[in-house]
């Protein structure tokens, strides 16, 4: 009978020591890559994001950013407080226009129409209302709203997960920002765990764009929002 020598109990336990060391090594730096990213941000928006009642007046732009669509086309739920709260700030003239900014990548996928139509059913006047097609994320509004509206000032409308990086952005680019939260309701539990989660991983990437990558969006003709951008 051939007999197949066997590793020493101790060594396989070493070993098995050895790759759990590693495996909480990884972990440890991967929750520090994602978390850092998040704890700048949530630094830097400090004294910049207001609740509705006490939201700034200093600002004559509210920019509202995309959240999607319902199959029928309509806002999603989170989108709709987006465009009311932004209607609030506009009622109470808080702001003088407002820039609604999706995604319009497809024929039938529209955000910033959907975002127009549930504006004015609201009662904002369509002369003040303007239209980005070209926000197809939170770092290509904030460019645009800079390049191509002239924006130098805005308070971004936004639920209060999503204004660190927003916010981040914005001013990182170049158009000074604080932000007004978007939470006009109590969110389904797991869809907001989702959005912190996806948060952690938006804002490394936020990070890297502002910082390193410096990526160019869709771009086009300028328009600016206001005749003279000292206006604002």
């Amino acid at each position: 009978m051939i007999t197949i020598p066997q590793r020493p109990p101790s060594l396989v336990k070493r070993t098995l020591q050895m790759v759990l060391v590693w495996v909480v090594i990884l972990v440890a730096i991967s929750l520090v890559v994602l978390t850092t990213p998040r704890i700048i941000t949530e630094t830097y928006s400090i004294g910049k994001i207001h609740p509705i009642t006490n939201a700034p007046d200093r600002y004559s732009v509210a920019i509202v950013f995309g959240a999607g669509l319902r199959r029928d086309g309509t806002p999603t739920t989170i989108l709709k407080d987006r465009v009311a709260t932004a209607a609030d700030l506009y009622f109470h003239g808080k702001v003088q226009k407002i820039l609604m900014s999706g995604d319009n990548r497809f024929i039938d996928y529209n955000e910033p129409a959907a975002m127009y139509a549930y504006a004015v059913e609201l009662g904002v006047s369509e002369a003040d209302i303007v239209l980005d097609y070209a926000g197809r994320r939170t770092y290509d509004t904030c460019y645009r709203a800079k390049h191509i509206f002239k924006i130098d000032n805005a308070l971004l409308v936004t639920q209060r997960f999503h204004l660190p990086r927003a916010i981040f952005i914005c001013n990182q680019i170049g158009t000074k920002a604080e932000g007004v939260i978007a939470d006009r309701r109590s969110y389904r539990q797991y869809a907001h765990n989702f959005w912190r989660l996806r948060e952690l991983m938006a804002t490394l990437t936020a990070l890297w764009d502002v910082w390193i990558r410096h990526p160019t969006p869709v771009l086009g003709n300028v328009e600016p929002i206001f005749e003279q951008s000292s206006d604002q």
